[in-house]
């Protein structure tokens, strides 16, 4: 059984082909790197950062309450215009405005503001700082780790700033978030080098260790909507309120994280993933906002480890390869197929929604990988199939029309051992005199001429559509209307009769002067029923028919002699055919038939007038007419060498109106 697989397996790889299977493993390759690390990939990487904004939209949490825990002062366009300034940010508003958040008891203060270079209400923030109880927490930032926020010399003096705000409860925190470099999408944490203070909302918040060294995804809270209204994650205060009416504020301060910072147009706006949906940008205070609450709340997506990482893209691939090698069609193969897609667009999805962290996670990289291993493994598959299909067709198309071959191979079922009872046209052929010829000839040059003649029969079969059942010596035998059937079955069949005859006479004609002469290609074509299928055994089976309409057909071939003709065709046979090539010969009785078979010559050279004419006095001789059988021998004694029509006015003189001739045995 080894020995039957590993042979098996060796010969359909030496019909890949050393190139298409080196083609065929590089493309699962591929399909494992995509299927694996699809967000390091140029341009996969697009779109699974695409793919993870729109599950994140999709199914990140809403609130229609805002958070009690943390509130917002800011700087606004509105303060900027009642200041008459705007950058730097007042520092005496924010001087004002600390004092009056610091009698409030709040439980932090964030500032999201670099104070990078000198201004005139410096000392009265210093003054401010010093004085504070409530923990603070400045913005920082350095100019290796954010040059385009910070310049060497600004931070040099943000540090000195720091070192006069002693002995207040002043404290630099990092304000340095890490959009995503190919798109600049903030949707990770950012992470915590050792040269920077640690990040605002780490110092604001108690001690969490789980988040010491947490650099995944921001879990953003979304704004819920209330009857059309959309209700915002934090309370937002403008700073000049806080400043002039502290009173006012105190409930929404008390006991609160407050963050202050700039929300001021096209300044300080970052994409999130929910930008990709809404179009909306998000200000940096409420990005720190959003981990500060995250890090209060302790929401920490779980990761999904490197090992379940690879386990999913190996099953990935293995997914798509072996789909391609199923023989399915149709319902079953397209079912199959919406059914992956389905759960390899489901699951990230509902990965998400279970609080797993999908980011990083090759939602697309999936995708790509089944398709790669399914073309590559689909691709060397049709390259045996096609090699085993051409072999098929190859054998199939010695014996049945190239539709009909295709037909087979796309549906292996019709060659069940079974056998169905239908209604088709046999025609059977003899060369007259070959059995004498082949008694005159050497054996070498009866193979050659019984090769070549048999080729040409079988040649004009196939070209009509037919199927060829057996030779039998020089005989061919065939039918029309199985395996498959067609409308125009009939005049396939007669067409085919009347080409194998001329065919045969151009065959006598080229056979060589060193040949005895070879007399003409007699047919004889019956519709009626058979039992028509494969038979035999499992091991050795022949598609053949069988039952009274093929003996009648042969009875057909062999009665071309008696009756003088070289073509016979079954009225059953003529009445579906829509060629207007007959003339009658009558009724007979065939050997081993007692029923009565009314036949007809296709005569597509005579002239259509007289076959006209014929036609229709035999009808009328038929139907009682005697008159017409008058008619009839005169026009056979005006075409003696006409030896067919000459049988034929014998027989029905003989048989009389509506009567028969019974032609002795085979």
């Amino acid at each position: 059984m080894a020995g039957g697989w590993n042979a098996k397996l060796r010969r359909n790889l030496k019909q890949i082909g050393t190139v298409r299977l080196l083609a065929t493993v590089a493309m699962l390759g591929l399909g494992l790197y995509l299927a694996r690390f699809g967000w390091e990939v140029p341009l996969a990487s697009d779109a699974e950062r695409a793919l993870y904004d729109l599950r994140f939209e999709a199914k990140a949490a809403r609130t229609l309450e805002q958070d009690g825990r943390i509130t917002l002062v800011t700087f606004n366009d509105d303060t900027l215009a009642q200041l008459g300034k705007r950058s730097p940010l007042d520092r005496a508003m924010l001087a004002r405005a600390l004092r009056a958040i610091d009698g409030m008891n709040p439980r932090a203060i964030g500032i999201d503001i670099l104070i990078d270079q000198a201004q005139p209400e410096d000392p009265e923030l210093i003054r401010t700082f010093r004085t504070m109880r409530t923990p603070t927490y400045l913005a920082f930032a350095s100019a290796a780790r954010n040059p385009d926020q910070i310049l060497p010399w600004q931070q040099q003096f943000l540090a000195a700033f720091l070192r006069r705000t002693a002995p207040g409860p002043v404290r630099p925190a990092s304000i340095r978030l890490e959009p995503d470099l190919a798109d600049g999408v903030i949707r990770r944490w950012p992470d915590q080098p050792a040269d920077l203070p640690p990040l605002l909302a780490r110092a604001m918040a108690p001690a969490n260790p789980a988040f010491a060294a947490y650099a995944r995804s921001i879990d953003f809270r979304l704004p819920g909507t209330a009857e059309n209204d959309e209700v915002p994650v934090f309370t937002n205060l403008p700073i000049q309120l806080v400043a002039e009416f502290p009173e006012g504020v105190r409930a929404m301060i008390e006991g609160r994280y407050v963050l202050i910072g700039g929300d001021i147009q096209d300044v300080d706006d970052y994409e999130t993933p929910m930008s990709r949906v809404s179009g909306r940008w998000t200000k940096g205070i409420e990005v720190h906002a959003q981990i500060l609450a995250q890090l209060l709340d302790g929401r920490m997506p779980a990761a999904i480890p490197l090992w379940a990482l690879w386990i999913a893209a190996l099953a990935v691939v293995a997914a798509g390869a072996l789909t391609s090698l199923l023989e399915w069609r149709g319902w079953k193969l397209a079912l199959l197929l919406a059914a992956q897609i389905g759960f390899l667009a489901y699951l990230p999805f509902h990965l998400q929604q279970i609080h797993i962290d999908t980011l990083d996670l090759p939602a697309f990289g999936w995708g790509a990988g089944w398709l790669a291993a399914f073309v590559a493994v689909g691709m060397a598959a049709r390259a045996v199939g096609s090699e085993q299909k051409r072999f098929a067709q190859s054998a199939l198309g010695k014996y049945l029309p190239a539709d009909i071959a295709n037909e087979i191979l796309r549906e292996p079922e019709r060659l069940a051992l079974h056998g169905e009872k239908k209604q088709i046209y046999t025609l059977f052929t003899d060369l007259a005199d070959f059995t004498q010829l082949s008694h005159a000839i050497t054996p070498e040059q009866l193979s050659a001429l019984l090769n070549r003649y048999l080729d040409l029969m079988s040649e004009t079969v196939l070209r009509h559509g037919g199927t060829i059942d057996k030779f039998v010596g020089d005989a061919v035998v065939a039918f029309w209307g199985a395996p498959i059937e067609r409308p125009d079955d009939a005049d396939r069949a007669v067409q085919a009769a009347i080409d194998m005859y001329e065919n045969g006479n151009a065959f006598v004609a080229s056979a060589g002067e060193d040949i005895p002469p070879i007399g003409v290609t007699r047919v004889g074509l019956h519709r009626g029923e058979a039992v028509v299928g494969n038979f035999g055994g499992e091991g050795r089976i022949q598609y053949t028919a069988i039952g009274d309409g093929m003996n009648t057909g042969a009875r057909l071939e062999s009665a071309n002699k008696s009756l003088k003709t070289t073509i016979l065709v079954s009225g059953e046979a003529k009445r579906e055919s829509t060629l207007d090539v007959f003339r009658p010969m009558g009724r007979i009785v065939v050997s081993g038939r007692a029923t009565p078979v009314e036949v007809w010559e296709p005569v597509p050279r005579m002239d259509p007038a007289l076959r006209a004419r014929l036609n229709a006095l035999w009808l009328a001789f038929d139907g009682g007419d005697r008159a017409a059988l008058v008619q009839l021998e005169d026009i056979a004694a005006a075409h003696k060498q006409d030896a067919a029509l000459q049988s034929f006015v014998y027989r029905i003189s003989e048989a009389g109106p509506g009567g028969h001739y019974v032609l002795g045995s085979k």
